[in-house]
């Protein structure tokens, strides 16, 4: 049994979904967790409130009251594959995160993640994310160091004032020269089922990336890929829209069965440049990333 060195918050809803206590939220809210877990989690002090003081079984529903608890997991992987720091100042620290990495905790990670392992080798323990990158992407994260400054980073994010540049990898028609071309994909991305993956529907675009071929290799092609927007699996979709899904991608098309990690086969997607204008001393910042893709040797 692993379990996470860090409590995960959580905030009460303001409206009430129909439960007396704590810990019939709890089961509801997590469904794939059994009831009878979240009940020795509470007997065993695995959940408390913001000042240290235990939930009970028979504590009531309150809302907007935080409430922390310590994931579990059976087993946790082991991602063979290290990060490294970029760069740092007094606020923001960027870093390199493999592929098959978490940034944050999540499903059957508890502790292997990139912020928690970062937090492990600076000591930092204000350490927190700005922004995401899916578990099978490799490339460059943000992470805010002071509490006091993080809003001015997040806001760089949510108002699309970070400059983003990644490399993908894709198999095209050999006979195609693609070399130089540029594409421009807008549309309409939302949740699908299962409700990890995405879809493009009809309606009213709140995606948008630009896109353009540097290299090719036989059957193989480099892309260099510029999200404006930042919708989940964005550039993963509108690869597989041009006809080319990037190399390697689980997902789309075709939602491939479940299967461990294949280490020798990562999704070619790297978050390669973030470019923006630091909030707080107006200084122009790049910070790039030195790996490249390699194009694989095709007929």
């Amino acid at each position: 049994m692993t379990i996470s060195e860090r409590p995960s918050k959580l905030s009460l809803p303001q409206e009430n979904p129909g439960v007396a206590t704590v810990l019939e939220y709890l089961i509801i809210k997590f469904p794939y967790i059994d009831a009878q877990v979240w009940q020795q989690r509470i007997a065993d002090g695995k959940v408390h409130y913001h000042d240290g003081s235990l939930v009970t079984a028979q504590s009531p529903f309150q809302p907007q009251q935080r409430i922390y608890y310590y994931r579990e997991v059976e087993s946790e992987p082991s991602i063979p594959f290290k990060e490294a720091i970029v760069f740092q100042d007094q606020h923001i620290l960027v870093a390199y995160k493999p592929h098959f990495l978490p940034v944050i905790p999540g499903g059957i990670y508890v502790n292997e993640c990139l912020q928690n392992r970062l937090r492990r080798s600076t000591g930092i323990e204000t350490l927190q994310a700005v922004h995401r990158l899916d578990r099978v992407t490799a490339g460059l994260v943000m992470f805010s160091k002071d509490p006091d400054s993080r809003h001015h980073y997040h806001r760089l994010f949510a108002t699309r004032q970070i400059h983003k540049t990644y490399q993908a990898i894709a198999m095209t028609d050999a006979s195609d020269n693609l070399v130089g071309q540029e594409w421009e994909v807008t549309n309409r991305i939302v949740r699908s089922e299962p409700r990890f993956c995405m879809r493009v529907v009809e309606g009213e675009a709140n995606s948008h990336s630009v896109i353009r071929c540097v290299q090719q290799l036989g059957r193989a092609a480099l892309f260099e890929l510029h999200p404006v927007t930042g919708k989940t699996h964005q550039l993963r979709l509108h690869m597989q829209g041009l006809g080319w899904p990037i190399l390697n991608d689980d997902y789309y098309p075709k939602l491939q069965p479940f299967t461990a990690d294949d280490y020798s086969a990562p999704l070619q997607l790297l978050a390669k440049q973030l470019e923006f204008i630091d909030p707080i001393s107006q200084q122009s910042m790049c910070f790039h990333y030195d790996g490249e893709l390699s194009l694989p040797e095709t007929g």
